[in-house]
């Protein structure tokens, strides 16, 4: 039994994985419509904050409200933070600005890769 409960996770982790990049590659391409009506800056900064609620309700929903971190991975979370959510966002919806949704979905997808060749 002990290993249909391993290949149960494997299943329900792919098909999460399957979903995640199906969000991921419809983003970009629907924060592209969105950004002609709005501020570039003011679209980061709303999905920043709703990336920020929805992580927090999820974290509640599941019981774990204490943070894995400790004092010493403060800064390089904070790096993170400023560099990958706030920085990195506006980047993107500024980008977004000059190209279409999907070169810029596109692009984001070859950023996994060529992070993958680099590591």
């Amino acid at each position: 039994m002990r290993p249909r409960f391993i290949l149960g996770n494997i299943r329900r982790g792919g098909l999460f994985s399957i979903a995640a990049a199906a969000l991921f590659g419809t983003s970009t391409p629907a924060a592209k419509v969105v950004v002609g009506n709005v501020s570039p800056l003011m679209m980061a900064g709303l999905l920043d904050l709703g990336s920020g609620l929805g992580l927090t309700l999820f974290r509640l929903a599941s019981g774990r409200v204490r943070l894995p971190f400790s004092r010493s991975d403060m800064p390089w979370l904070a790096a993170a933070v400023l560099f990958g959510g706030v920085l990195g966002s506006a980047l993107l919806m500024l980008g977004l600005t000059s190209v279409t949704g999907s070169a810029a979905s596109l692009l984001l997808t070859m950023e996994g890769v060529f992070t993958a060749l680099i590591a």
